[in-house]
């Protein structure tokens, strides 16, 4: 083990010792020292409705890092995209490059892409966000529209069936029953021309639910080219027939027009870092696409010990995104998926276990044109692409004592690329050609769960993944696809969460071991990055969220996110850092509750290290530190205002940058990150 992980394990264990082992995992007293993202499995809470609830019991079964994020914990402030969601969620790397292009990583999942998200499951209500071949879009999701996020860290996502390195994230609609209203109006806005409204309604009656709401937001941005324009839309209706049996039809709509102001590289950044790149304005660069996802699912008890959740799901995008050049896609997505959830006995001992399948497919029709300042020119390639994929999964635990649960699961996969170029007439280098490859995989996992009856929870596990490359990773040429490989790991981790006396805490230590990771470098800062697989590559880290009720009514919340990620001896970049995820960073909310019904809450945002922009580790970015003030007033039980002031002092920082393989001065790769703004809002529930 590195001595640079063992010192900060031991760091880890200080912090952890005052408050004595094993803690326990129950909510606190006082409502205000709850973290959102810890497992809560005691009293209710009434910052903690009993859906949000419900969930985090459900987790707090998974013998590792995972996280239950309420609507309640981000509603009261400027949620816009993931990234606001996830703020308060540990070990989540979420940070904005434009728009609503959100970089998620988890335990270092999809570090280098250069765009969109790969080796994390994207998902709402079970349905991903994801291609068939596994690349996300992060943009499609509307916060206004999850009442609950659930976060699984790396190999504790297998109960979705997937075996990613970095897990899962799930954002739940809300239904007629737990919406907590029946109407809702928001208006929301400030800083850069932004405006936001929302509209929703949630009724009950008798067997029937139903949830519908809209949002319409609109901004100019804080760099030129940046404008965006979206809509969303979503309906909820389900049946019951009975406790725990129901079926539910939820489709969810998307209009995002978004204008793309560009990477700029370190000089452009020091002398004005809301410059647009000269390409992306010479070719009016943007990303517009709608979207409609729709699925019939079904949650049906069939005895005592057996339920049944399952669903299909179809799934249609259209994209216009003129960037080098002007991409024209179609893709049509569907799958089915069912998981058998049980509990009883074995030998005698208490016992519990989910098993299950899915499969899903897609194809996608792609044209690429030459960009005349954002409008299609001559015609540079036409393809198809296809791809399927099919997961078989289950795990299981067996308490071999009241406190002490063995578990143990697996998931078989297979996944299948297909890819057809056309040759056009005039156009160097297009010919008819057709590639195809399968990949198959077996993933297992074991672990250790300690719980007493308070709910106090020790957890180990070791878990392999595996990430076959998408069909844009694969970058067939010529001669068919590249070669490009699956990217295998071995993940160790161990932890536990709980509560004691006004501390609330959650802390998962881990190391992956990784062969083949699929990485990406810039070629220009017009022409999305290329794939090449390292050699060996090590991801590990500490993922901590600690709450302290320093007193009556005042709360500390904190995370903190260690990330070591670096080749392990490779033969040309040695034991070098990773680019991308700093080394270090730290968020940090100090927040009184007034009885009167409001609220003030200053907050930092730090990342502690620089963070390398490339592979030689030739260049570093500029860590930073960020203060933000949020307020808001409860003015009646139905009237509700906000206030959200970010980057109080103005200060010019890196949010966010690509990979390289060598920094030159040239080498565009840094996003600005926002200057000073401020945003309210009201919400009236009626």
């Amino acid at each position: 083990m590195p001595p640079s992980f063992r010192l900060a394990l031991l760091a880890g264990a200080a912090l952890c010792s005052p408050l004595g082992l094993p803690l326990a995992a129950q909510a606190a007293d006082d409502a205000s020292t709850k973290v959102d993202s810890v497992i809560v499995t005691a009293r209710a809470d009434p910052e903690d409705p009993p859906v949000v609830a419900a969930a985090r019991r459900r987790l707090s079964e998974t013998p590792g890092g995972v996280s239950v994020i309420s609507q309640e914990s981000f509603i009261s402030r400027q949620a816009l995209g993931l990234d606001d969601m996830l703020r308060d969620a540990p070990g989540v790397y979420a940070q904005r490059k434009w728009g609503g292009d959100v970089r998620i990583s988890i335990r270092g999942s999809g570090i280098g892409n250069a765009n969109h998200n790969r080796g994390l499951l994207l998902a709402q209500d079970g349905v991903p966000l994801n291609e068939a071949d596994g690349y996300g879009d992060s943009q499609i999701a509307d916060p206004l529209n999850s009442r609950y996020v659930e976060v699984y860290r790396g190999g504790n996502a297998l109960r979705f069936g997937g075996a990613l390195l970095g897990g899962a994230i799930n954002m739940v609609t809300p239904t007629g029953k737990d919406a907590g209203f029946e109407n809702q109006v928001r208006v929301d806005g400030g800083s850069f021309g932004m405006l936001r409204e929302h509209v929703a309604l949630a009724r009950e009656n008798s067997d029937w639910d139903v949830y519908a709401a809209a949002t319409n937001q609109t901004s100019q941005g804080w760099r030129s080219q940046s404008q965006q324009n979206i809509q969303f839309g979503s309906l909820n209706v389900g049946r019951a027939f009975g406790q725990d049996r129901e079926v539910r039809f939820i489709v969810n709509g998307s209009n995002v027009n978004q204008e793309i102001p560009g990477a700029l590289t370190l000089a452009q950044f020091q002398a004005d870092p809301r410059q647009t790149a000269v390409a992306n304005a010479n070719g009016d660069q943007g990303r517009n696409q709608r979207g409609l996802r729709g699925s019939l699912r079904t949650t049906w008890r069939v005895n005592d010990d057996l339920v049944f959740q399952g669903a299909v799901y179809a799934v249609w995008k259209d994209l216009d995104h003129p960037i080098f050049q002007v991409i024209d896609q179609q893709s049509r997505n569907y799958g089915v998926f069912g998981r058998f959830d049980w509990n009883g006995e074995i030998g005698g001992k208490k016992a519990d276990a989910f098993f299950g399948a899915w499969y899903r497919t897609g194809d996608l029709d792609s044209n690429f044109y030459d960009n005349i300042r954002g409008a299609r020119g001559a015609p540079r390639s036409r393809t198809l692409q296809n791809a399927d994929a099919v997961d078989v999964f289950g795990e299981g635990r067996v308490f071999v004592t009241d406190h002490l649960a063995v578990v143990a699961g697996a998931t078989w996969g297979q996944a299948g690329r297909d890819y057809t170029s056309f040759a056009i007439p005039g156009v160097l280098g297009t010919i008819n050609l057709h590639a195809t490859k399968t990949y198959d995989w077996v993933s297992p996992r074991i672990g250790l769960l300690w719980q007493d009856e308070a709910g106090n929870q020790v957890f180990a596990n070791i878990t392999r993944s595996v990430e076959p490359p998408n069909l844009s990773s694969m970058s067939p040429a010529n001669t068919g696809f590249a070669p490009v490989e699956a990217q295998d790991a071995w993940t160790g981790e161990i932890g536990a969460r709980g509560h004691h006396g006004p501390f609330t805490y959650d802390l998962t230590a881990y190391r992956a071991n990784l062969k083949k990771e699929m990485l990406q470098y810039t070629v220009s800062p017009s022409i999305p990055a290329t794939i090449f697989n390292a050699d060996k590559t090590v991801h590990q880290g500490i993922e901590a969220a600690l709450d302290w009720a320093v007193a009556p009514r005042w709360r500390l919340r904190q995370t903190w996110t260690w990330s070591d990620f670096r080749f392990d001896g490779d033969a040309v970049y040695h034991d070098n850092r990773l680019p991308i995820v700093p080394e270090h960073f730290y968020r940090a909310e100090v927040r009184y509750d007034d009885p009167r019904g409001w609220f003030v809450a200053p907050s930092l945002e730090w990342s502690a290290t620089d963070q390398w922009i490339d592979y030689f580790n030739t260049q570093k970015a500029p860590g930073y530190a960020i203060l933000n003030l949020n307020a808001g007033w409860k003015v009646t039980p139905a009237v509700s205002l906000f206030l959200d002031a970010r980057n109080l002092a103005d200060k010019a920082y890196v949010s966010n940058t690509q990979a390289a393989i060598r920094w030159t001065p040239t080498t565009a790769t840094l996003w600005p990150g926002d200057g000073r703004s401020v945003f309210g809002g009201v919400t009236v529930d009626f």
